[in-house]
């Protein structure tokens, strides 16, 4: 169906779109439009992120940016129901603009790249702001069909909307529609909305994910003026409900053909559909200097062309290395020693192509020196069996790409990255732990300074180092931190501090040093110095100033979407959030709680697993952490037993001689997962716990007086 604009207001709309076909332009003038494949596809992606600053709510945001951008272009008060095709019922086409809700005859909001078909779900950060609550991704819908829809998968089909062998079929006035917002939804969250996961189709024709249901449908069904009013109402953030980003797309279909291929889509700019059929000139004088062990810089004088060339393709020993626009470029991450044929070729904005240069074949150097040694070894999250070593970086002229860890003189493991976990020790045993470094060819550093680690005895205390308990994102100023110690020790701060990851960057922010000590079971509560709710001023033990000379309580001052980590020996312990996660809402206007489960630091955020979510400036339990304070009654600990430890054969046993009654019991693996629950039978004099496989678990035996949790180890 051809989405036709009647003659009584063609006039008006000819000029709104011819005018906006330059705006669009101008949205895009930091954006190399001469790019092709995954190169431009990035470039896009960077756009369209760095432009999206208002993260819309689900409600009311969504509700509102729909009635401004999905008008009915011949009866303002009216919206267009994606999928729709009739004049009434469940298949309308239109609705009364303020006829939204829930109910039947009235219209909701789609997700056209169905929540649950992405991986994670949409809503895996919450229903406010992106992914879930992403505008260009959601379109007024009669509540039925959006229901018949629910999660199909898109698939081929002719006429109307509907149900179709394989999944969904949109209907011919509206597959164009689909096909562009699937392409927007997978450069503005990339693999999270891959088209494999809502298409039923064929990606490989493509470099990525994309499929050719999706390019088809892009190029069958134009671009309608419903579409380009959308793009228009976002991109003027001085409009309450706009995001600040286009979908590029519906601002030239084309854009799809140069990432992905397929069929030649509308080339609405006309920038890349000239009759242009003459070829660039070959690049001259091409060569190489500035050769190391692992990079070449290469050179060349530029090509010529009828029309303009565009960018040039590089190609290393017979395959294509990369796409640029200037004349010259530096090849990284080669082997050293190793000879490479290079060449160079030319192109133009539609894609005519020189012939490749003669090729030259430079050679990288000879890599002969070792990596530096090892600095800031530091041991942590000690056990009975287990313990972390973590260290800086070392460098190299090339490239670390291995560490070895040496345990009493000997190569326990190795480890790509700075960090270590040596299992299967004996408990309460000092060991002597050294690093060296290695690069790709085997030259290796010296072993780096001898440091101890000493295993615990396996008793109670199922940790020996300092963790997050709680992160507190309140309103306005109300920002704390909490840091608990749950093992058997005083621990002296004066070697930790803490650092924040601002807005998915890619540096942390200058650390806040810490000092003093933290008591065995006790905790330390940092507080932002703006901060007005009573009680984190009562509970603070440091109120971090907010002014101009800490940058406004830098770390302190976080939002939602920023990490925050622990650090000792300027090395990282434990993190809240994902490092460089860019906007990912993880805990927007929330407080998070360590869950009692959790005894040791995690450098990989599980908030799954580890946390518990609270309402904004809920702070009643800041301060106390109970597996931190050691609240449980002593009578608990000295008189309800756990034996043997180590387990034989997968069994424990728990006996109790006291007045207490155990409520429940829970075993927890060292992931945190409840492995067995019981809350039968639990007074008898001796309670059995049977089959558990080897390894390290955590127990929790909850009595009306209260709780006792204690670690475990299965031989």
């Amino acid at each position: 169906m051809v989405k036709k604009i009647p003659l009584t207001i063609f006039a008006l709309l000819y000029f709104t779109i011819t005018s906006s076909i330059y705006a669009q332009q101008s949205y895009y003038s930091d954006v190399d439009l001469n790019l092709t494949g995954t190169s431009l596809k990035n470039a896009l992606a960077v756009k369209i992120i760095n432009t999206h600053t208002n993260a819309l709510d689900y409600t009311p945001g969504i509700w509102e940016a729909s009635r401004a951008t999905d008008i009915n272009p011949v009866n303002s008060s009216e919206v267009l129901l994606i999928y729709g095709y009739s004049t009434s019922g469940s298949t309308s086409r239109t609705r009364g603009i303020n006829d939204n809700g829930g109910n039947n005859g009235e219209w909701n909001r789609e997700h056209v790249y169905a929540n649950s078909l992405a991986n994670p779900d949409l809503d895996a950060g919450g229903t406010n702001g992106p992914p879930y609550a992403d505008a260009h991704n959601l379109r007024p819908s009669d509540t039925q069909i959006n229901s018949s829809r629910g999660n199909k998968k898109f698939a081929t089909g002719s006429g109307n909307s509907g149900a179709v062998t394989n999944g969904w079929y949109p209907g011919d006035e509206w597959k164009g529609d689909v096909a562009r917002i699937i392409m927007y939804m997978y450069l503005r969250y990339g693999d999270q909305c891959k088209p494999t996961q809502v298409g039923v189709g064929n990606s490989s024709a493509t470099p990525d994910d994309m499929i050719d249901l999706f390019l088809q449908w892009n190029a069958e069904d134009p671009v309608s003026d419903v579409e380009k009013q959308r793009n228009t109402f976002h991109e003027n953030t001085s409009n309450t409900y706009a995001q600040g980003n286009r979908n590029p797309f519906i601002d030239n279909p084309r854009l799809a053909t140069r990432i992905w291929g397929g069929p030649d889509a509308e080339d609405i700019w006309g920038i890349y559909s000239n009759s242009d059929t003459e070829a660039p000139t070959v690049p001259t004088n091409l060569m190489a200097s500035n050769i190391t062990t692992s990079s070449i810089d290469i050179s060349w004088t530029a090509s010529t062309d009828n029309v303009d060339v565009t960018s040039y393709d590089i190609y290393v020993d017979g395959n294509l290395n990369t796409n640029v626009t200037s004349t010259n470029h530096t090849l990284n991450n080669l082997a050293s020693n190793t000879t490479f044929s290079i060449s160079v070729l030319a192109k133009d904005a539609v894609g005519n192509e020189s012939a490749q240069t003669s090729p030259i074949t430079p050679k990288t150097l000879e890599d002969t020196t070792a990596p530096t040694t090892p600095t800031n070894i530091v041991i942590s999250n000690e056990t009975d069996t287990t313990f972390k070593v973590s260290w800086s970086a070392s460098t190299d002229n090339t490239a670390v790409t291995e560490y070895e860890i040496y345990i009493d003189g000997s190569v326990n493991g190795t480890s790509t990255n700075t960090e270590y976990t040596a299992n299967s020790l004996t408990a309460s045993t000092t060991y002597s732990v050294q690093v060296l470094a290695k690069d790709a060819v085997g030259n290796s550093s010296s072993l780096s300074t001898v440091v101890n680690a000493t295993t615990t005895d396996g008793g109670t205390s199922s940790a020996n180092e300092l963790f997050f308990s709680e992160y507190v994102e309140g309103s306005s100023n109300n920002k704390a931190i909490e840091i608990a110690n749950v093992t058997s020790n005083p621990i002296d701060l004066s070697v930790y501090s803490i650092k924040r990851n601002g807005n998915g960057g890619s540096t942390w922010s200058a650390p806040l040093n810490l000092s003093g000590t933290i008591a065995a079971g006790d905790v330390y509560v940092i507080i932002n110095g703006s901060s007005s709710i009573q009680k984190l001023i009562d509970e603070a033990d440091l109120n971090h100033p907010n002014s101009s000379a800490t940058n406004n309580g830098e770390p302190i001052n976080f939002n939602g979407n920023d990490p925050v980590g622990l650090f000792k020996n300027d090395v990282l312990i434990d993190i809240i959030g994902v490092f460089n996660g860019g906007t990912a809402n993880f805990a927007k206007d929330k407080t998070l709680r360590r869950k009692l489960t959790v005894v040791t630091p995690n450098t990989t955020f599980d908030l799954i697993n580890e946390w518990e979510e609270f309402p904004q400036d809920n702070v009643d339990n800041i301060g106390i952490h109970n597996t931190a304070t050691a609240s449980v009654n002593e009578e608990i600990l000295n008189n309800i037993k756990v034996f043997p430890i180590p387990t034989i054969n997968g069994t424990i046993k728990i006996q109790n001689k006291t007045n207490i009654t155990i409520n429940r019991i829970s075993v927890f693996s060292i992931d945190g997962k409840e492995v067995f629950n019981s809350s039968k039978n639990l007074n008898e004099n001796t309670i059995f716990i049977k089959n558990l496989l080897t390894g390290i678990y955590f127990l929790k035996i909850k009595t009306n007086s209260g709780d006792k949790h204690q670690k475990i180890l299965v031989k």
